[in-house]
């Protein structure tokens, strides 16, 4: 019985980017088809177990503009759209999606998003140089050799804190009635 792999998934109005994340994935054996059928086969692992996807997409593709990238961590693919419209779902089927389907964060754009340029694009950071900053994570200032100043209080001083706060509240009345007047 074949297993299936984790597939991450994002879009934009003309495309879909799918990846089937399968580390030493092979005898990788893909599929797209026109109405939208998008297969996939390998086995992987020292007992190459196999693993197996066939998925009914959302729409129809381009099959001949779409294409694929085998590396040793995942399989990508870069899936056409035969019309530039956003899709609500990557499969047809309704309803709560596989387990082993998700949203590919790191390649989401929301629909209002695309056409704008990515966060921070238009900042004009000028002549700053970053390497001034003491951003912190080196050793640059740092001095083991000296004590650092111990701002704590003594003993001496919490017990006269005590002291001072009981005779305060002795000095307080029980009950303080305040009256509002409209």
């Amino acid at each position: 019985m074949s297993r299936h792999p984790t597939i991450k998934w994002a879009q934009r109005s003309d495309k879909v980017f799918i990846t089937v994340e399968l580390p030493d994935a092979k005898n990788v054996k893909q599929k797209l088809e026109p109405e939208g059928k998008f297969s996939f086969f390998a086995t992987a692992g020292a007992d190459n177990v196999p693993y197996e996807v066939v998925l009914d997409l959302f729409d129809k593709i381009d099959v001949d503009e779409s294409k694929s990238s085998i590396t040793s961590r995942n399989i990508c693919y870069l899936v056409k759209k035969a019309e530039d419209n956003w899709w609500s779902r990557l499969i047809k089927q309704e309803g709560k999606s596989p387990t082993f389907l998700k949203a590919d964060w790191d390649k989401w754009v929301d629909e209002d998003e695309q056409d704008s340029e990515p966060a921070g694009a238009d900042m004009d950071m000028g002549d700053i140089d970053f390497s001034q900053l003491n951003m912190g994570g080196g050793l640059g200032d740092f001095d083991a050799d000296e004590p650092e100043e111990d701002e704590s209080d003594t003993e001496e001083e919490i017990e006269e804190g005590k002291h001072e706060h009981s005779e305060s509240q002795a000095a307080t009345p029980a009950s303080t009635k305040v009256e509002i007047k409209a």
